[in-house]
């Protein structure tokens, strides 16, 4: 059997594109003791693959030059030399951008039921799991205050406005284009939806936030952040989630200082990576998928077919092309 495959050839300077990577062709090799053989049926796309494979300081080791792309991906145990797995179980792992994975069970995030095989990717996984547990490990937010949210319509901040809905907060999502102003209104409940695209966006944003932002979810930094920044209410959280606006470090990116506005205020401004909350993940998905078979919390994919989409993945979304998760189906 072949095993098609999607490698790391160079580190972007700034956003990954299609040459970075290359699609290969290999022979799967026999299992060894304690592997499972897993046909992939879906891979995630995730912005933080970005900070995986740039020649800069990451919270996660670099993928390594030469080796399959590292992903999050879901599929079925098709060969097993470990009691634990059976042939057509479901599984979650970190399989990689490939058709096949032969891999030990420490890849193995889980099993999982055959109807979530794309919602463990998403609203039932990492971006569900961080939407949820930074909103409420940081954000704490109360009933009745009011929420911004950057990359609004994305698979993170589509989570994160819904569930500060269900909260019983006042919504208000930042995005980019017509169509994803309209997901953020009709698909995913917002109060208030925002195009920063839109010349007029700051003034509305400051007429929507007259009492000020009490938490404000950042999956952007940049120019946009600039500006939610200065309608911070008295004692604000900010949740530090994702720099999808600033495209490279090198030069390091000088822009506004918020200190003043973070002491005035006495704003509290806090990072936060699902890697360091593992222990916490599966009952947050436990959560989220009670408020998703109720029908308070939904979810939107945005799919595309086949590996050869793989090596412009990250480019497409940084380029805003998706709206929701964003995955690859294999077949």
């Amino acid at each position: 059997m072949m095993n098609r495959q999607v490698r790391l050839v160079s580190r972007p300077s700034g956003i990954a594109t299609a040459d970075n990577f290359m699609l290969s062709e290999v022979a799967i090799k026999p299992l060894d003791d304690g592997q499972i053989l897993v046909k992939n049926a879906f891979l995630s796309v995730d912005p933080a693959m970005r900070g995986w494979i740039a020649d800069a300081p990451n919270y996660s080791e670099q993928v390594a030059l030469g080796s399959v792309m590292r992903a999050v991906a879901t599929g079925y145990v098709v060969e097993s030399r470990h009691p634990a797995f059976q042939p057509g179980d479901a599984v979650l792992g970190w399989f990689g951008w490939q058709n096949y994975a032969v891999v030990g069970t420490a890849a193995v995030l889980r099993k999982i039921s055959e109807t979530e095989l794309s919602l463990s990717l998403g609203l039932l996984g990492y971006s569900g799991a961080t939407a949820y547990l930074a909103l409420t490990t940081i954000g704490q937010p109360l009933a009745g205050e009011t929420v911004v949210v950057s990359t609004a319509a994305g698979s993170v901040g589509s989570a994160a406005g819904q569930i500060a809905h269900i909260l019983g907060c006042r919504t208000i999502g930042l995005t980019g284009g017509p169509a994803k102003v309209e997901a953020c209104r009709t698909d995913f409940g917002y109060d208030h939806a925002l195009d920063y695209q839109a010349s007029d966006w700051t003034a509305d944003l400051a007429d929507l936030c007259v009492d000020g932002v009490n938490v404000y979810f950042d999956n952007t930094c940049g120019t946009i952040s600039d500006v939610v920044n200065r309608h911070l209410a008295l004692r604000a959280r900010v949740i530090v989630c994702g720099t999808a606006a600033i495209d490279r470090w090198d030069p390091w990116p000088e822009g506004p200082r918020r200190e003043r506005q973070l002491l005035v205020r006495r704003a509290r401004m806090e990072d936060f990576v699902i890697f360091d909350h593992e222990e916490k993940v599966e009952a947050a998905i436990d959560q989220l998928r009670i408020w998703h078979r109720a029908g308070t919390l939904r979810s939107r994919e945005d799919i595309v077919d086949g590996i050869e989409a793989c090596p412009d993945a990250i480019a497409a979304v940084y380029r805003g092309e998706n709206i929701g998760k964003r995955l690859i189906r294999l077949k």
